[in-house]
C-alpha cells in the first residue's frame, strides 16, 4: 500500500505537468507558429517584426525552465490568489480574438500558472523565463513609440550627413531628410533603430544571465548602457551606408542592407560584439574589486 501512494505521488505531478503542457501545446501552438513564421519570412506586421528576437528568447527560456525543472518539483504545492487573477485575465485575452490581447494572453497564462500551482516561490524561480516571454510577445509598443523618435531620426540624419561630409561628399540635411546626389533618404519612425534596440537589449540580458552577470546591478546598468551606444552608433553606420548606396545610385546594394539578408548580417555581427564587450567589462569590475581591496589593506 505505501508503495502504491508512493508511485502516485511521484506520477501524478508528472501527469499534471504533461497536462498542462499539453494543453498550452493546443492553445498555443498555432500562435507561436504564426510569429515564427512572420519573423522568418517577415510577412507580419512592421510592429511584430521588432519582436524577432523571440526566436532566440522563447527556445532560451524553455531551455532555462527545463534546468529548473527539480528545484521547481521540490518546492510545495502553493495557490496564490493572485495566479487566478492572471488565469481569468489570460482567457478573457485569449477569448477576446483580439490579436493584441491573445498575444498577451500567453505571458499571462504562464505566469498565472507558476503562482497558482507554487505560489511567489515558483514565480520568482522562473522569473527570467517569464520575463524572456514577455519581452518577446509582439505588442503595440513600437507604434506607440514612433511618434517619440523624431529626435533620435534628427540625431541619425545629422550625423549620417555629418559622416558623408567628411568623404567630399555634398550632403544637405533637412530635420529627418538627406539629401546627396540629387536623391532624398528619409530617416524614418522606423529607420531609427527601435527594432535593433529592442533586440540589443533582450540578447545583452540574455547575456547578462548565461554569464551570471545578472545578479549585480553595476554590471547590468553598464553593460546595458554599452549596448544601447552600440546599437545607435551601429543604426548610424547603417543609415550612413544606405544614404552612400542611394546617393551615388547604388540600388543593388541599397536593398541588399535595407531589404535583404545584408540587414541581418549587420544586426548579428552588432551582436557578436556584445560577447567580448562584457568579458572586459567583467575583468574591469574584478580589477576595480582587487584594487579596492588593496587599498583597503594597504
Amino acid at each position: 500500500m505505501l508503495n502504491q501512494r508512493s508511485f502516485q505521488d511521484k506520477i501524478s505531478p508528472k501527469l499534471l505537468s504533461l497536462a498542462i503542457i499539453g494543453i498550452l501545446g493546443l492553445l498555443y501552438a498555432p500562435l507561436l507558429l504564426y510569429w515564427l513564421d512572420g519573423w522568418l519570412h517577415k510577412n507580419i506586421s512592421t510592429e511584430h517584426e521588432y519582436f524577432s528576437h523571440g526566436m532566440i528568447g522563447l527556445p532560451f527560456a524553455v531551455y532555462i525552465a527545463w534546468l529548473k525543472r527539480k528545484l521547481w518539483q521540490r518546492l510545495p504545492n502553493h495557490q496564490h490568489p493572485l495566479g487566478a487573477v492572471l488565469l481569468l485575465i489570460g482567457g478573457i485575452f485569449y477569448l477576446s480574438g483580439i490579436s493584441e490581447w491573445v498575444n498577451l494572453s500567453f505571458p499571462a497564462i504562464l505566469t498565472g500558472l507558476c503562482l497558482w500551482l507554487k505560489g511567489i516561490s515558483g514565480f520568482k524561480l522562473q522569473k527570467f523565463p517569464l520575463l524572456l516571454v514577455f519581452l518577446a510577445t509582439p505588442t503595440l509598443l513600437p507604434y506607440l513609440l514612433a511618434p517619440y523618435t523624431f529626435p533620435l531620426q534628427s540625431f541619425i540624419a545629422g550625423t549620417a550627413g555629418f559622416i558623408l561630409n567628411q568623404f567630399g561628399m555634398t550632403v544637405t540635411v533637412d530635420d529627418i531628410n538627406i539629401y546627396v546626389g540629387g536623391r532624398i533618404v528619409e530617416v524614418a519612425p522606423y529607420c531609427a533603430g527601435l527594432k535593433m534596440l529592442f533586440t540589443t537589449l533582450y540578447v545583452g540580458l540574455m547575456l547578462l544571465y548565461w554569464t551570471g552577470n545578472l545578479s549585480s546591478r553595476r554590471k547590468t546598468v553598464s553593460f546595458l548602457l554599452i549596448a544601447m551606444l552600440i546599437s545607435v552608433s551601429g543604426n548610424i553606420i547603417r543609415n550612413t551606408l544606405l544614404t552612400y548606396f542611394h546617393g551615388t545610385g547604388n540600388e543593388a546594394a541599397f536593398h541588399w542592407l535595407h531589404d535583404s539578408w545584408g540587414g541581418d548580417m549587420f544586426s548579428a555581427v552588432m551582436l557578436l560584439l556584445l560577447i567580448p564587450i562584457l568579458n572586459n567589462l567583467d575583468n574591469f569590475f574584478s580589477e576595480s574589486v582587487v584594487i579596492q581591496k588593496e587599498q583597503i589593506n594597504t
